[in-house]
């Protein structure tokens, strides 16, 4: 079984995946999962959404340049080795991973162009940022571990 994944080609530039999120939000559409990717001057936005027809639709109306395509969608337990088992089945099968990403569960990772300003503008939005240390704390959880702080 495979979800419909949707790719937006859009100018490199602050602001344009922010113009296709209010769109979503517009048509009522939401978003469980999202890559940004830059090639220069250009971006791919990639989607999985609840409702893609709309999403596509809605995209296509503003002139977008996008597609939609079949892709996997897993729930991984979440224990070390458990990526590169489901990795190593497909490699040793020949399939190759274009790429991937991971669906919105709260936790989501952003590279920006001053990392060191985009947290300071976000420091005072209700959003927690996550550090290394509580990363390491996460695992040693699950691992019924303790982690000093």
């Amino acid at each position: 079984m495979t979800v419909s994944q949707i790719s937006v080609f859009a100018n490199s530039r602050p602001g344009h995946l922010g113009r296709v999120l209010d769109r979503f939000e517009e048509v009522g559409v939401s978003v469980r999962g999202f890559s940004a990717s830059d090639t220069g001057e250009y971006g791919i936005l990639r989607f999985v959404v609840d409702r893609p027809e709309e999403a596509l639709a809605a995209l296509r109306q503003d002139g977008c340049a996008c597609t939609v395509a079949p892709v996997l969608c897993l729930k991984l337990v979440d224990e070390p080795g458990e990526l590169a088992r489901v990795m190593g089945v497909l490699a040793r099968c020949g399939i190759n991973v274009v790429y991937s990403y991971s669906m919105i569960s709260t936790y989501i990772v952003l590279s920006t162009t001053d990392p060191d300003r985009a947290r300071e503008l976000l420091a005072s939005e209700p959003v927690e940022m996550i550090t290394q240390e509580d990363i390491a704390r996460f695992s040693a959880a699950r691992q019924g571990k303790e982690i000093e702080r």
